[in-house]
């Protein structure tokens, strides 16, 4: 069985320097490239980018990628948005490993978090999840969109576009948006199954997956996928030191096996099913397509000290390891039709969605009502969103228009959205406070009593038009306006975008964006309030135990500690690239940007009592227990994030010994703070910073400033190798003191995937990812319990993990 410890800095270089070495030494020099077989992402035809007009990646005046569903299926263990990160250099996913945090998992773009890319399925917009980001490097508040519950089988590919679309597509679109594209072949079918597991033996995967098309009328479709997945639990923590004594027993004392945390990835059960279908009519097609998903998780938490605050000797004499079990449900439901009148194109659709976390425990109890606690709580906190979207735009392609001689792509719409943020109080028994001198509440939990529920609904208006104007054989432009209107205090606005592309040469083209944005806080940011029992870290680092408090910012408790009404976020971009198609089988595109965020909302750092009595005579006055933490969303920070990607595509033939496909990504990425918000005077004598650096530090270091991705997929027959190694730069986590900052250094990360195809219908793989078992640097501030040595790191921390799968297609 491989080691599980990390290994040496000097091995990891010399395996990466290894396997970058195998990638490149075959590569031909670009002279050398031509081919009359043009077998790249140039003949890929992507709808993302330029509304009402369909283009090749290589002419997008914005910088795309397009990622197929076979290159989905290659990642191994990962799930939708962690394959992403996978194969594109600009987004990253972060690893939560704390409780409920666990299963909702960020995916950011550009660094910037999951709230600045627009999610689009089939072209319209995907509903968030309820549950607001907290933890790991994300901690804004904001509800993400939780791709992961859209089936992978579904998938046909995705389109990214790594640009800001806020004038075309939303105010949401800072970064860019993801557009999946579901399966949509009218026969046919696929079905697979896959197990693996990770080197040390833990996190146990199984993976079920089928899609299959029908004809629909004489010239529709409807195709049908489902998957399933069963996945084990897995803890990468370290042992408690001596200084942890958890039994007054010495017996019991020297059996234990000292481990007092198991956070990691949670036990997961899931599965998610589709539909997309489309029936053409005389003069109108119709179409739909829906998700429904199912995710259970069982997370495990620090072990509850026999001889702790939070033990019932009588009820749990050997301690125990509170469980959070969170279940999501999740659908989205989408009909339209579209069709043409008076050579106007029109689309109009409606489509609702809800996301819905339950949370509940086992072995568990409220210390505080000793014996007569219960030791599992059914109920203990329900968030759900919900968003219904209408949808109606035109375009129309006119010869020429406004007095012009070239032709002009014409496109408008209207978009209604409406959303509501809801949150349901648990069991009275999970959050009250009893007469047994212990800690108070269900533990490691997150509650919700019934003045903390919330309902919160917004409708948002919006127009756009978008005007393409190829002026010349060369020269494209691209003009577009959108406004929108919220019914709550985030008002209007007006968002632009100017984009174009010039062709230098017939090989050679340049392309720029000048574009503004808007962000209205999201529901989760304005409202979320909950209390939980955990742990949490105080200025000086250590991991104490801590009743934390989130209010809305407009609450009094909020205010009463400096806090006011969040105000939206105002963004303005600039891009500019340069594509170069040296042969029909070599692609390089490399694109710089900027983005300018002002007033970007974040949590503020932990406010508690530092001991002067200041935090603990305003929570009394406010009718909050005194030594409460609380935290509150703020308009913390303006920030300037500066970046540059470059992408790299060549195909080399090798007649009898098949096709070698090469790919090369890059992306550098720097945020720095241009402005942060001031501590309000209520907290000036307190000795608290209400946006310290550990704040700061989430969105300037806690993120890779360089991540390469170099892969080789070699094609002999029916033998497909696809050979990968990423390198993430290294990371730092920043403290509110500064002798709490940890760096963590670069990494290689390998994955391998080989197949077989017997009879073109039966297809054998073997993989693995990280098949070197590289590990974080074990540089996080030390904890006596064993806490999560690795910190926050950029890839899956779990190390290596290895997979079969068998796929049959028909």
């Amino acid at each position: 069985m491989p080691v599980i410890a990390s290994p040496r800095h000097d091995k990891t270089f010399h395996r990466s320097l290894l396997t970058s070495a195998l990638l490149l030494a075959a590569l031909p020099p670009l002279a050398q490239a031509a081919t009359d077989d043009p077998t790249l992402s140039t003949v890929t035809v992507i709808s993302t980018g330029v509304r009402g007009q369909e283009r090749t990646v290589a002419n997008s005046p914005a910088p795309i990628d397009v990622i197929n569903s076979e290159q989905l299926l290659k990642t191994g263990r990962a799930e939708l948005s962690e394959a992403i990160s996978k194969l594109l250099p600009s987004f990253n996913f972060g690893t939560n490993i704390a409780g409920y945090n666990s299963v909702t998992r960020p995916l950011s773009n550009r660094s910037l978090g999951p709230a600045y890319t627009l999610v689009l399925v089939n072209g319209k917009r995907r509903h968030n999840g309820a549950t607001g980001q907290r933890g790991s490097i994300d901690n804004s508040g904001a509800n993400a969109v939780d791709i992961d519950l859209i089936p992978v089988s579904a998938v046909d590919h995705i389109e990214v576009l790594k640009d800001s679309a806020a004038a075309q597509y939303g105010s949401d679109a800072v970064a860019g948006v993801i557009n999946i594209i579901l399966k949509s072949n009218r026969e046919g079918g696929h079905i697979e199954s896959s197990y693996g597991q990770l080197f040390s033996g833990e996190g146990e995967t199984i993976k079920l997956a089928g899609n299959q098309g029908f004809t629909l009328g004489e010239n529709g479709f409807l195709h049908l996928s489902a998957d399933a997945r069963k996945r084990g639990n897995a803890s990468w923590n370290d042992k408690a030191d001596a200084s942890v004594r958890a039994f007054a027993d010495p017996a019991k004392e020297a059996a234990w096996n000292r481990e007092a945390i198991k956070n990691g990835d949670p036990d997961l059960k899931a599965f998610n099913v589709a539909y997309n279908a489309e029936l053409p009519l005389e003069d109108l097609t119709l179409y739909s397509f829906s998700t429904y998903g199912e995710r259970d998780a069982e997370a495990a938490n620090y072990f509850r000290l026999p001889t702790g605050t939070a033990a019932v000797p009588e009820v749990f004499p050997d301690g125990y390891y509170p469980l959070n079990n969170i279940k999501d449900r999740d659908y989205q439901l989408l009909f339209g039709g579209k069709g043409e009148v008076a050579d106007w194109n029109w689309d109009l659709s409606t489509t609702y969605g809800r996301n819905n976390v339950h949370h509940s425990s086992d072995l568990n109890i409220n210390p505080s009502l000793g014996t007569a606690s219960p030791t599992k709580f059914d109920n203990l906190a329900t968030f759900r969103f919900e968003q219904w979207v209408n949808n109606f735009d035109v375009t129309r392609r006119y010869d020429s228009l406004f007095n012009l001689t070239s032709p002009v792509q014409v496109s408008a719409g209207l978009e209604h959205r409406w959303e509501r943020f809801s949150t349901f109080a648990g069991d009275p028994e999970a959050y009250v406070t009893g007469t047994y001198p212990a800690a108070s509440g269900a533990q490691a939990a997150v509650t919700i009593r019934p003045e903390d529920e919330v309902s919160l609904i917004r409708n948002n208006y919006a127009g756009y038009l978008d005007l393409g104007f190829d002026l010349t054989e060369r020269w494209f432009l691209d003009v577009a306006g959108r406004v929108e209107h919220y019914d709550d205090d985030s008002g209007n606005t007006f968002g632009l975008k100017v984009n174009s592309r010039y062709e230098l040469t017939d090989t050679v083209a340049v392309r720029g964006t000048v574009g503004t944005g808007f962000r209205a806080p999201s529901l989760t940011q304005i409202g979320y309030t909950v209390a939980d029992n955990r742990v949490a870290v105080d200025v000086n680092g250590n991991v104490v135990p801590a009743v934390t408090r989130l209010t809305p910012s407009g609450s009094s408790l909020a205010q009463a500690l400096g806090g006011d009404d969040l105000k939206p976020e105002k963004s303005r971009n600039l891009g500019l690239g340069v594509t170069w198609q040296p042969a029909p089988r070599t692609s390089i595109t490399a694109d710089a940007y900027l983005i300018d965020i002002d007033d970007r909302i974040a949590l503020t750092t932990n406010i508690y009592d530092q001991g002067n009595g200041v935090i603990n005579s305003i929570l009394t006055a406010q009718g909050v227990p005194a030594g409460t933490w609380v935290n509150y969303y703020t308009n913390a920070f303006d920030t300037r994030t500066r970046g540059l990607d470059i992408v790299a595509d060549h195909s080399t033939p090798l007649d009898a010994w098949g096709d070698v496909r090469w790919s090369l990504a890059f992306n550098w990425n720097k945020t720095t703070i241009e402005g942060t918000r001031d501590t309000p005077a209520a907290l000036a004598s307190s000795g608290v910073n209400v946006v310290g650096r550990d704040r700061e530090g989430d969105l300037t270091e806690a993120s890779p400033k360089t991540k390469w991705i170099i892969g080789a997929n070699w094609k002999i027959a029916d033998l497909a190798v696809n050979l990968q190694t990423t390198r993430y730069g290294s990371v730092k986590t920043l403290a509110v003191n500064p002798t709490g900052d940890r760096s963590f250094g670069a990494k290689w990360i390998t994955d391998l995937d080989v197949s077989y195809t017997f009879a073109e219908h039966l297809t054998v793989s073997l993989g693995g990812t990280n098949i070197f078992n590289e590990r974080p640097d074990d540089h996080a501030v030390y904890s006596n319990l064993g806490l999560a040595p690795y910190g926050n790191p950029p890839f899956y921390p779990g190390g290596g993990y290895w997979y079969s799968k068998i796929a049959y297609d028909f």
